[in-house]
């Protein structure tokens, strides 16, 4: 045999290239390389990237310079498994980059992620896919690509992965998505409750409480409570409670079981199995402020059910929120004073607080915290409606004050909720006046002129409310508070036009008041909301009528009709028909104006000026001007004169004038008639004043304020006096109110008025009586073109059936005043048919008739056909 030779070996083929081993230092060099086709490579790279984005964020923000989401985003899809898992772990990390977070996102990649969580992928592939998820859904736009692309129900599947990691991401994740209410509905269809529950177990505190988080939000939902309860999660969050060991848990815990407590079937739950009472113990007896605020906010959402407000009054939760309220957490007395709001729904609650709470909620009212403030007066505004007792406690405790300071507040609630109390205690009388005395006029303006409906409407019902005397009113007129009110008539909000119809409605009591709404155009404004079927309402309408009711000289304007209950006070003046829209001048302006050839404005006043001579210096008048007589009187004037010269002035007093603070209305007869006699026996005084009384009086006519032009428009202006009406209102007194048949006392009244007009006239001389040059007569000797009733002694319809009805709502008799065309007016009354009151049945209604005050005065004709029986009549 031969010697074996040594085979040698064959060389590499050309075409191969030799392995090369690289060793880089650069990230650029190592992002290159994923673009290799070589498996081996790509790992390596991935590898070397992930640990290098794992040193920090300015690595992440590297890699991204560089280029390496894009060709890594390839890798996630790629088929080698290993490749697959280093690509993935790499957007693990990358992905809390807000920057790759928003890139991700443009390159449309969740698919891919979403990919790596199926079954069959390694734990570590689950672990980063999730975490890569986790925080992806931190925003919202990722959030609808994870759910569009079927990603939550993956991730409630590895809700029950063995490795803490995956759990951990999973439910960070769900956390992030169930924020949105079409991911919770999904949830629920997908069964996700028990597996959430199941974490609770964890001995991985972050689990617990991303589990805890999770199940608060979406317990919302009904189906998720009933869910939560049918697989006893309400013993697993009580098993919590009670452990101490896990108060780092307790908040969030009792968030879930402020959301379980909502639910009827679960509140019974709790209550049968000792739950609740341990629940109430565990608040009020914590230290831990946030767990007292969230215990309080599950006893205030459970209350807002009237079966779950019962059981806690039983269980006697009012004690456990009384004791929160003495908090050092502004948190807990917030939730503490919101859950009291709730409870005031009950009326055995509400009644509790009236010794204990309702002091500790007015001190709350002077807390620097504004929403402490505001929860506070919540609670007080839900406890005081209906309730005077608790309206009265709040008083008694010194609530006014501070419930005032608050309306000027930046919080529009705590605003709201003071003017509510404050409306509340309004209710009685005594607290009424109370709060007037600490300036709420001035302190509601702010609110009125607020941007808010609830604030406007709040202050106005607040208004309507408190200005219930003169007082108060004037001092809402002089604070400005008027226009704001008037302003929120136009309000587009129900409840604020409403609130507004009926503090306008309260303001204009007076007719002061009523002049000047009707200045800021509420007239206007009530009328067009009238109008409207949609807008109007009753307090809308109601203010509208009481409006015209208060200023009866616009009615009359407006309308052409007074009603027996429209009764005529001093300043009142004919102004003549205004179409609707028009404005009517204030008497003051007209009193300015120079004499023209438009008719005159006939003025009612009874009520001496203060300014204008007494209504006994008439025969001294050697010019003309206001307050003074121009024309003879009657002999029954005459005869009367020297007992009314130095009483003139205070006849009006008798009969509902404002010339005395404590002035009556005549609404008895025998009243003004012993005031009548009290006024004889004052004018027999002895004439040891005589000379006294004649200096005063020469004073008075000294002190009489020039005419129209001479004078400054600016000072203060009295309507003239009419010491002629003075007397007529005297004599009807005296002659015409003793009386007690109602029917003659129309027909002498009639007479009176037709004799102080000029007498009786015939239909046929009527066109001869020249009224119409007397009255152009008073206008240039007055120089004004308005004229006091009394001046008037030759009148004409309108004329005499202003007077009528002038004297007549002075003593008494129920007369309406009509207005109609052609300078024609006429009174009608109402009268019992005398031939019918023994009538089986009842009495009948009575019937109405017009009072001749021209041709036959003192007749009356029965109205049966309005339109033919006028048309005869006048």
């Amino acid at each position: 045999m031969g010697k074996k030779i040594k085979k040698e070996a064959e060389p590499p083929p050309k075409d191969v290239f030799d392995p090369l081993t690289i060793e880089s230092k650069k990230a650029a060099t190592v992002v290159l390389m994923l673009n290799s086709p070589e498996e081996e490579i790509l790992a390596k790279a991935c590898e070397a990237i992930y640990r290098f984005a794992l040193k920090g964020e300015e690595n992440k923000a590297t890699l991204l310079e560089l280029g390496a989401v894009e060709p890594l985003t390839k890798l996630l899809t790629h088929e080698d498994k290993i490749v697959r898992r280093n690509a993935t772990m790499i957007f693990g990390i990358l992905a809390s980059n807000n920057d790759v977070k928003k890139l991700l996102r443009e390159l449309d990649v969740m698919h891919s992620v979403i990919a790596q969580l199926a079954p069959e992928e390694e734990v570590v592939i689950h672990e980063f896919a999730s975490l890569c998820l986790a925080n992806m859904s931190a925003e919202y736009t990722s959030k609808v690509q994870i759910f569009e692309h079927g990603g939550l129900e993956p991730l409630i599947r590895l809700l029950s992965s063995p490795d803490p990691d995956v759990k951990k991401n999973s439910i960070e994740c769900i956390y992030n998505l169930v924020q949105d209410f079409q991911c919770r509905a999904t949830l629920h269809e997908l069964n996700a409750i028990p597996p959430i529950l199941d974490l609770l177990k964890s001995e991985y505190p972050i689990i617990q409480l991303l589990a805890l988080k999770t199940l608060g939000v979406v317990t919302y939902d009904k189906e998720s409570r009933t869910m939560l309860r049918e697989n006893q999660g309400v013993d697993q969050l009580i098993k919590i409670l009670e452990t101490k060991e896990w108060n780092d848990l307790h908040v969030e815990t009792l968030s879930v079981v402020a959301n379980c407590l909502e639910d009827m079937d679960t509140m019974v739950l709790i209550q049968q199995t000792g739950g609740l009472k341990k629940l109430l113990s565990f608040a009020e007896n914590s230290t831990i402020p946030d767990i007292q605020k969230n215990a309080a906010k599950a006893i205030s959402k459970a209350a807002s059910d009237s079966e779950n407000r019962k059981l806690f009054h039983e269980q006697e939760v009012e004690k456990c929120l009384v004791a929160l309220l003495g908090s050092e957490s502004d948190g807990t007395k917030i939730a503490a004073s919101q859950a009291i709001s709730a409870m005031s729904e009950n009326a055995g609650s509400k009644e509790f607080f009236n010794n204990q709470g309702i002091p500790q909620l007015i001190q709350l009212l002077k807390s620097d915290n504004e929403e402490v403030r505001e929860a506070a007066a919540l609670a007080l505004a839900n406890l005081t409606t209906c309730n005077p007792a608790n309206a009265n406690a709040a008083a008694e405790a010194d609530g006014i004050e501070p419930l005032i300071n608050i309306l000027s507040s930046k919080r529009d609630g705590a605003v709201a909720n003071a003017a509510t109390v404050l409306t509340n205690m309004a209710m009685q009388e005594p607290l009424r006046v109370n709060i007037q005395s600490h300036d709420i006029m001035h302190a509601l303006i702010g609110p009125l002129h607020s941007a808010n409906t609830v604030v406007q409407s709040k202050a106005a019902l607040t208004v309507a409310a408190t200005a219930c005397d003169a007082e108060a009113r004037t001092e809402l007129r002089n604070a400005g508070g008027l226009e704001p009110l008037v302003e929120l008539l136009r309000s587009k909000n129900d409840e604020v036009r409403k609130n507004a119809s009926w503090a306008v409605m309260v303001c204009a009591n007076e007719e002061l008041m009523a002049v000047e709404l009707c200045k800021l155009g509420a007239l206007d404004i009530l009328e067009e909301i009238n109008l409207s079927v949609s807008r109007k309402n009753k307090f809308s309408e109601a203010a509208h009528n009481k409006l015209l009711n208060n200023h009866l000289s616009l009615k009359y304007s407006q309308t052409g009709y007074l009603s027996s209950s429209n009764i005529i006070s001093d300043g009142f003046y004919d102004y003549g028909r205004i179409n609707p829209g028009t404005k009517l001048p204030p008497l003051k302006d007209l009193a300015f104006q120079e004499p023209s050839d438009l008719r005159a404005i006939l003025l009612v006043n009874s009520k001496s000026s203060e300014v204008s001579p007494p209504a006994s210096m008439e025969d001294k008048s050697s010019d003309v001007g206001y307050g003074r007589s121009i024309s003879s009187s009657s002999s029954l004037r005459r005869a009367s004169k020297e007992k009314t010269k130095k009483n003139s002035y205070h006849f009006s007093a008798a009969f509902g004038s404002p010339t005395e603070e404590k002035s009556e209305p005549a609404s008895g007869r025998n009243t003004a008639l012993g005031k009548g006699t009290a006024k004889e026996k004052a004018s027999r005084k002895g004439r040891g004043k005589k000379e006294e009384e004649k200096v005063k009086e020469e004073e008075e006519v000294l002190a009489v304020p020039k005419l129209p032009g001479e004078g400054n428009y600016d000072k203060e202006w009295y309507p003239p006096a009419d010491s002629d009406f003075c007397v007529y209102v005297y004599e009807v007194t005296k002659s015409i109110l003793p009386i007690t048949n109602i029917k003659e006392q129309i027909e002498v009244l009639a007479k009176y008025v037709a004799e102080k007009m000029g007498g009786k006239i015939p239909k046929e001389k009527l066109h001869d009586f020249g009224w119409e040059l007397h009255i152009s007569e008073l206008k240039y000797q007055l120089k004004s073109n308005v004229v006091p009733i009394g001046q008037i002694k030759k009148g004409t319809f309108y004329h005499r059936a202003l007077l009528f009805k002038a004297l007549a709502d002075k003593i008494g008799i129920g007369c309406s005043l009509v207005r109609g065309e052609y300078g024609r007016a006429w009174n009608e009354v109402k009268l019992m048919n005398e031939s019918r009151k023994g009538a089986i049945g009842g009495l009948p209604p009575p019937e109405v008739y017009i009072v001749d005050l021209m041709f036959h005065p003192g007749g009356l004709m029965k109205l049966r056909s309005r339109d033919a029986d006028l048309y005869r009549f006048l």
